[in-house]
């Protein structure tokens, strides 16, 4: 016979022939299990990188597409950097492939946690920078639908929102940290950073080019190009449905993103339904308007940012009371 044993989250087994007690391995919480969400789609972003199109001079090619529009501050990096990989395509690529697979197995193996995700930050924050032309968010031409701000900026604030350290409140007060997010950060912090993020959605999904007749349809139809049948079908169904309504798809999308931006700041209840929709924007974007970053075409280097905003919205997800003392007294 064999009792069991509870301590302190803790199993231990307990028998007859000694005392040694076997602790169990502990489930992950809500922040470790968004870590490791974090850490699959940088993994996701290694294979992306390693494939053989990124070895030639296309991924130059496709670096320097980023800095027409922007200033020249901006642009001149982005040309030099494009022309430096253009010229070293496969030591370099292989360079960057392997930095994300070290950043993904990083943040996945506890120990090396907190390394890897403030090497992610530096990274990501780079890559934004001479990897996407800041999102085109100085270009005029950033729109919500095809990934703006930026997939590099997410990955970054994901980083600091999942930091595994708490501040706040005493160990064990629900209230100091009511959702994942403000662990880090605290609520307050967390909440205009959510605020910002889908205000700038909203401000971007306005924008004159965004709002053109044809703009969204365009932009969806050609996404068909290159994708598997059923998705094809996907994208070319929707571009007709949105037709040449453009003006109103954006100011739909917009007003949907204000609200989602307001959510996080309403009583629970409410926090839950915003954050419903969030995760339906974001679903929308990632397939409707991005077609799953186009990795399914072949040459895509990562899923984009409609993956990341979901996870983002689960971050923010309210914390039930026995999770948030749970997670306040052992930290990541």
């Amino acid at each position: 016979m064999s009792d069991l044993a509870v301590t302190s989250g803790r199993v231990a087994w307990r028998g007859r022939l000694g005392t040694e007690s076997v602790p169990a391995a502990e489930a992950p919480d809500a922040r470790r299990a968004l870590q490791l969400g974090l850490a699959g789609v940088w993994l996701l972003d290694a294979l992306l990188q390693y494939q053989s199109a990124m070895f030639s001079r296309a991924f130059g090619q496709m670096l320097a597409a980023t800095a027409p529009g922007n200033p020249g501050i901006v642009a001149r990096p982005i040309t030099w950097d494009a022309t430096l990989i253009e010229h070293h395509a496969v030591a370099l690529n292989a360079v960057f492939a392997t930095v994300q697979l070290l950043l993904g197995l990083g943040i996945a193996v506890r120990p090396l946690t907190r390394f890897a995700l403030a090497a992610s930050v530096a990274w990501s924050l780079g890559v934004w920078w001479l990897g996407e032309g800041l999102g085109g968010v100085l270009s005029g031409a950033a729109n919500p639908v095809s990934g703006a701000p930026g997939a590099a900026i997410l990955y970054a604030l994901l980083a600091v929102l999942l930091w595994p350290a708490d501040r706040g409140g005493p160990p064990g007060d629900a209230e100091a940290a009511p959702f994942t997010a403000a662990r880090a950060v605290g609520a307050r912090a967390a909440r205009a950073l959510w605020l910002v993020l889908w205000l700038s959605l909203a401000w971007f999904a306005l924008q004159p080019a965004n709002r053109a007749p044809l703009a969204l349809h365009d932009l969806i139809a050609r996404l068909a190009d290159g994708e598997p049948g059923w998705l094809a079908g996907i994208e070319n169904g929707a571009a007709a449905a949105v037709g040449s309504h453009g003006l109103a798809a954006s100011i739909m999308l917009a007003a949907a993103c204000v609200l989602v931006a307001a959510g996080v700041w309403l009583p629970r209840p409410a926090v839950k339904a915003t954050l419903v929709l969030a995760l339906v924007v974001a679903g929308l974007i990632w397939v409707v308007g991005e077609a799953f970053g186009m990795i399914l075409a072949g040459g895509a280097t990562d899923p984009n940012s409609g993956l990341l905003l979901a996870l983002l919205a689960l971050a923010y997800w309210p914390a039930k009371q026995r999770q948030a003392r749970g997670e306040r007294a052992s930290s990541c």
